[in-house]
C-alpha cells in the first residue's frame, strides 16, 4: 500500500503524463476471493492547488479488492475514482491528464464487466459505467481550447485529444448492452469536428471498426465496408488477432457486394466458417450455401451476422443462373430447365418458386431480363444479362 501510494505521489510531482497513467493501472483480479484486510485510515495527497486523495484512496481500495478476488468491491472502488478523476480532470488546465483518464476508463469498463459476471444482476455496472464514461466523454469534447493535431501532451493543450479512445471504449460498451442507438449520440460530434481522422493509429482503426459494425447492422453496406476496409488497411501488420476480428465482419460484407474472399486469406486467419459460403457462392452451389450456413447458424447469430448471410443466398442465386445460361448458351432459359439444376442440387422446386426467385431477382437488378409467365421462360437481355455492378452496389 505504502510502495502504490508513494507510486503515485512521484508520478504526479513528475508531472509525466505515462507515470501518472501508469500508477493508476488496477493489478489483475485475483482467481479466488478470499479475506482482504481493511486500511485504518485514508491517506491525503494534494499536488499543487489540487486534492487527489479521494482518487488515491479510491485506488488503494480497488486494489486491495482485485488482491481479495472482490470482482464487485473492485468495481465500486473503481468507479469511485473515475469520478474523482473525472472531477479533477474537468477543472485541471491542459490536456496531461489524459493518459491517465485513458486508463482509468479502460479499467472501469473491465472491472464493471468482471463484476457483472461475478453477480446475478445483467449489466448493472456496466450500464453505470458507461455513466462516468459519458461524463469523461462530456469533458474532453466540450473543451474549449483549440485542438491542436499530434501537439505534445501539454498544460496548454486541448482535452479533445482524448476524445477518441473514450468513444471507442464506449462503443464497446454499447455493443456489449446491445444499445447500438447510443453510439449515434457518439459518432455526429466527433465526426462533426473531424476528429475521427486525426490521433494514435490505433484509435482511429477501433473506432472505424465499431462504426464499420454499426453501419452493417444498419444495412449501410457501402459506408460498412468502407468503415472496415480502413480498419483492416491501417491495423498493424502483427496484430493477426484484431485483422480476424475485422475480417469476421468485411467478409460477410464484401460477399453480399459480390466480392469473395480468397481460400488462402480465409485459411491464413482461420476464418473456416466462410469458407462452404464463398465456394457455394462462387459456383452457385446453393445446396453447400444452405448447409454452410446452417452448420455454423449459431455462431453467426451470436456476432449479429446471420441475416447478412441470409441475404447473400441472393448472390448464389444469381451465379446458379448465371451457370444454368453459360452452360445453355442461350438468352432464353426454359424455367423447367433452371428447376432441374435445382433439383440436381438435391433441393427439387416447383416452377412457381422459381418464377418467384427470378422475379425478384430482376426487381433487384441482379438479372436482366423478363419472365414470360405464358411460356415459363426466362428472356435474358443480349448485353450484360448479369450485370457485375450491380451486385458491388447492393
Amino acid at each position: 500500500q505504502l510502495t502504490m501510494s508513494n507510486s503515485l505521489r512521484s508520478a504526479l510531482s513528475s508531472q509525466d503524463p505515462y507515470r501518472i497513467a501508469q500508477a493508476l493501472e488496477l493489478p489483475p483480479l485475483a482467481p479466488t476471493k478470499q479475506q482482504g484486510s481493511k486500511r485504518k485510515s485514508d491517506e491525503r495527497l494534494t499536488v499543487g492547488n489540487t486534492d487527489w486523495s479521494n482518487v488515491l484512496n479510491s485506488y488503494l481500495d480497488a486494489a486491495a479488492a482485485a488482491n481479495a478476488g472482490d470482482a464487485e468491491q473492485r468495481y465500486q472502488s473503481q468507479s469511485a475514482l473515475h469520478a474523482a478523476l473525472n472531477h479533477i480532470f474537468g477543472s485541471s488546465s491542459g490536456n496531461l491528464i489524459i493518459p491517465a483518464l485513458h486508463t482509468v476508463c479502460r479499467n472501469t469498463h473491465l472491472a464493471a464487466d468482471a463484476a457483472d459476471k461475478a453477480s446475478t444482476q445483467d449489466h448493472s455496472k456496466m450500464q453505470n459505467a458507461v455513466n462516468l464514461l459519458q461524463e469523461s466523454f462530456s469533458r474532453c469534447l466540450n473543451d474549449r481550447k483549440e485542438y491542436q493535431p499530434d501537439a505534445p501532451l501539454s498544460e496548454e493543450g486541448s482535452k479533445k485529444a482524448g476524445v477518441l479512445y473514450v468513444v471507442n471504449q464506449l462503443f464497446a460498451m454499447y455493443f456489449k448492452l446491445n444499445t447500438l442507438r447510443l453510439c449515434k449520440n457518439l459518432l455526429r460530434p466527433v465526426e462533426s469536428r473531424n476528429l475521427h481522422l486525426t490521433g494514435r493509429k490505433g484509435d482511429m482503426v477501433t473506432y472505424r471498426y465499431y462504426v464499420g459494425r454499426l453501419y452493417m447492422f444498419e444495412d449501410q453496406y457501402e459506408l460498412a465496408e468502407t468503415n472496415l476496409d480502413f480498419a483492416l488497411k491501417h491495423c498493424h501488420k502483427l496484430a493477426l488477432k484484431n485483422k480476424k476480428a475485422i475480417l469476421r465482419y468485411l467478409v460477410p460484407v464484401k460477399m453480399l457486394r459480390g466480392r469473395l474472399a480468397t481460400a488462402a486469406l480465409l485459411q491464413k486467419y482461420e476464418l473456416h466458417e466462410f469458407m462452404p459460403l464463398v465456394h457455394s457462392i462462387r459456383t452457385g452451389d446453393m445446396r453447400t450455401f444452405n448447409d454452410g450456413l446452417s452448420k455454423y447458424q449459431d455462431l453467426f447469430i451470436r456476432r449479429g451476422i446471420y441475416l447478412l448471410l441470409e441475404k447473400c443466398k441472393t448472390v448464389c442465386y444469381r451465379n446458379l443462373f448465371k451457370r444454368v445460361y453459360i452452360v445453355l448458351g442461350k438468352p432464353h432459359l426454359s424455367l423447367p430447365d433452371i428447376a432441374k439444376a435445382f433439383k440436381w442440387l438435391g433441393m427439387p422446386m416447383d416452377l412457381d418458386e422459381v418464377e418467384c426467385i427470378l422475379a425478384n431477382l430482376i426487381f433487384r437488378g441482379y438479372v436482366r431480363g423478363y419472365i414470360s409467365h405464358t411460356k415459363r421462360v426466362l428472356v435474358l437481355s443480349k448485353s450484360n444479362p448479369f450485370p457485375t455492378a450491380k451486385v458491388i452496389a447492393a
